[in-house]
């Protein structure tokens, strides 16, 4: 019996209802709604349910990471290479885990010592848990693109692969990891979407933002205004963009009016706590692509300013060689590369573009 049969026989047996219109083709039309299959959880590989649950809970502390991924790894090591596991047919669908290529473990977060450690644990601890990461037969053999056509719902006894518009027959079926960026993608599962088809956010940390700010309001006074900003900010103060404007405009326009205040501005903000609320529909409007140009010139110079200072950090371009985008557009220099140099190639372009938009845009 080849894999797939096999794997197909071992739905049936966990309970794994597939719908006969689903393949990863659709084999006919299928309707906005409609559910293409039910995963019931216990078939879900995870690190509660693999046989070496019990371990994976005694050495919980040694196994703790940013990314949460570790006991899901352990587990995944068990389960393929034991004969008698219970995932043995889903997971004899990849023959050889060495042809998997993406750099997921190749970038490390810098770990910052935190003076007020026991106050963050307090507040993590009152935070909801995240679900831990786990295998979802079926479904994770989905392709992901950004606009997918197919959605995993959760339920408390199992995840539904919905239908989220219409499917035509021999269309393919694509589920969704989320709002991703390309580098994103790249990371974190080893493939990127051609360039300009999704979308490419750039982080602009609120350092290039300050040290484009000039002197003018003075050190001691910028040094305060990035205290406070990085006090009301979330995620160390991320700035995205994307190909249609910003998409963490909220953020942006607080970093903006805090670091354009006057002295005088600053010490009355900080005495009302804060400004009233800005309506969410105008500050979107306001730093999407159409808005950009509109805005007071000096909210257009620090974004200038932070675009030019990240397009700097991608380096020189080698003498000899074809610039990023000519390489993109000649399909024999590209067949050259090897898949991650295209994916990279893909990411920088993506994002480039977006830096060469922004400045466009924000130029005096």
């Amino acid at each position: 019996m080849n894999p797939l049969q096999n794997f197909l026989q071992w739905c049936n047996r966990v309970g794994l209802d597939l719908s006969n219109k689903y393949g990863m083709l659709a084999v006919d039309n299928i309707e906005e709604g409609e559910v293409l299959f039910t995963i019931p959880r216990s078939a879900l590989l995870h690190q509660e349910t693999t046989k070496v649950s019990a371990l994976l809970e005694k050495e919980k502390p040694c196994l703790e990471s940013s990314s949460g991924w570790v006991p899901l790894l352990l587990a995944l090591l068990y389960e393929y290479t034991s004969p008698q596991s219970h995932w043995k047919p889903y997971l004899s669908l990849w023959t050889d885990f060495k042809t998997l290529d993406h750099p997921m473990f190749c970038f490390q977060e810098p770990q910052e010592e935190d003076d007020d450690e026991d106050n963050d644990d307090d507040e993590e601890e009152e935070e909801k848990a995240p679900n831990p990461p786990m295998m979802v037969p079926m479904a994770d053999m989905l392709n992901h693109v950004s606009k997918h056509n197919a959605n995993l719902e959760f339920t408390p006894d199992s995840l539904k692969m919905v239908c989220v518009r219409p499917i035509s027959k021999g269309e393919e079926v694509f589920n969704t990891y989320g709002q991703m960026a390309n580098w994103q993608l790249l990371h974190m599962y080893g493939f990127a979407e051609p360039a300009y088809s999704s979308p490419s956010p750039l982080f602009s940390p609120l350092p290039l933002l300050l040290a484009g700010t000039g002197s003018d309001l003075g050190r001691q006074l910028l040094e305060q205004q990035w205290e406070l900003l990085c006090q009301m900010m979330q995620e160390k103060g991320a700035i995205v963009f994307g190909k249609h404007g910003c998409l963490t405009d909220t953020e942006l326009h607080t970093v903006l009016k805090v670091l354009c205040m006057s002295k005088e501005e600053f010490s009355e903000f900080k005495d009302n706590e804060g400004w009233e609320e800005d309506e969410e529909d105008e500050i979107s409007l306001a730093f999407s692509n159409e808005g950009l140009p509109g805005l007071k010139a000096s909210w257009k110079r620090l974004i200038h300013e932070a675009a030019r200072l990240t397009m700097r950090s991608y380096g020189d371009w080698p003498e000899g060689v074809d610039s990023p985008q000519a390489l993109m557009e000649d399909k024999v220099a590209l067949g050259g590369l090897s898949s991650r140099q295209q994916n990279a190639l893909q990411v920088r372009c993506g994002q480039q573009s977006i830096l060469h938009r922004l400045m466009e845009l924000t130029k005096s």
